[in-house]
């Protein structure tokens, strides 16, 4: 009889409120034993992800870091003993807790340390050495309250702007948008690139498309998902397909796994690789 292999689990955590709303999901607490492991892949996603090793660091990463938004994809692996903090943060509620230009993190991966200075280091060796996730989830409630009250508040009219591509799925012309908040198009493009990360127009496409993937995800049939979301015709969707993830739709639908993972951000969408 073939042996099960290990088991994962996860703790998930509802912060508070205050920050709850800066965030795509609650804290997530994740172990994974020696001898575990997988890989997938990650499509582009207009999320801040925040990662605090309480064990070792895993993939040559440092062991708090941050990844910020990005319009690319890639395949990550995931092998061996792991326990972190995953956190999923919007990218304006990252723009407030990590108080740094969003631009400044697109596409990168960042030691924690060189965005929040030292007191991450303290709050890393203090997760860390706390025995239990409610422990250290509280540990976190704090710090994140504070820094909450610290941090740069995004422009109003960023913040309507994203929203806006949000409610939309990111079907809404940039020149619109502009118009609504009273800005010129080059001067929101800037503020928003600043505040988010990715240009309004790139973040838009990204939406959409992340839109797209739930749906396939969900079992909804590629050709009227695609309309429903905003696509042109076939070869619209299987040019941001090609860019966004890699592969063809019948691909990616091929490689979908029978049950989605109920823990992970509607952000992340778990293909395995190969």
């Amino acid at each position: 009889m073939t042996a099960a292999p290990p088991a994962l689990s996860y703790a998930p955590h509802r912060p508070p409120d205050a920050v709850r709303d800066l965030m795509t999901r609650d804290y997530l607490g994740f172990t994974q034993p020696a001898g575990a492991g997988s890989s997938w892949l990650v499509t582009p996603t207009p999320t801040a992800t925040v990662i605090i090793n309480t064990g070792t660091e895993f993939g040559g990463l440092p062991r708090a870091f941050v990844a910020g938004t990005t319009d690319t994809h890639d395949v990550v692996e995931q092998h061996g003993a792991i326990e972190c903090l995953d956190l999923k943060l919007t990218p304006l509620g990252a723009y407030t807790l990590l108080g740094v230009p969003m631009s400044t993190l697109t596409g990168a991966t960042v030691d924690l340390a060189d965005v929040l200075g030292p007191a991450a280091r303290t709050l890393v060796e203090r997760l860390a050495g706390t025995p239990d996730w409610a422990g250290r989830f509280a540990l976190l409630d704090a710090y994140l309250l504070d820094r909450l009250d610290r941090g740069p508040a995004p422009a109003p009219e960023v913040a309507w702007t994203w929203r806006r591509l949000v409610e939309t799925g990111g079907n809404t012309a940039v020149g619109a948008l502009a118009e609504e908040v009273g800005w010129s198009r080059r001067h929101l493009v800037a503020r928003f690139r600043q505040q988010v990360g990715l240009a309004p127009k790139t973040a838009a496409r990204v939406i959409r498309f992340e839109t797209l993937l739930r749906r396939l995800a969900a079992g909804g049939a590629a050709a009227r998902a695609a309309v429903e979301c905003g696509y042109y015709d076939q070869s619209h969707m299987d040019r941001d397909f090609r860019e966004f993830a890699g592969t063809t739709p019948g691909a990616y639908l091929a490689r979908l796994p029978d049950r989605m993972p109920e823990v992970t951000s509607v952000q992340y969408t778990w293909v395995p690789a190969g």
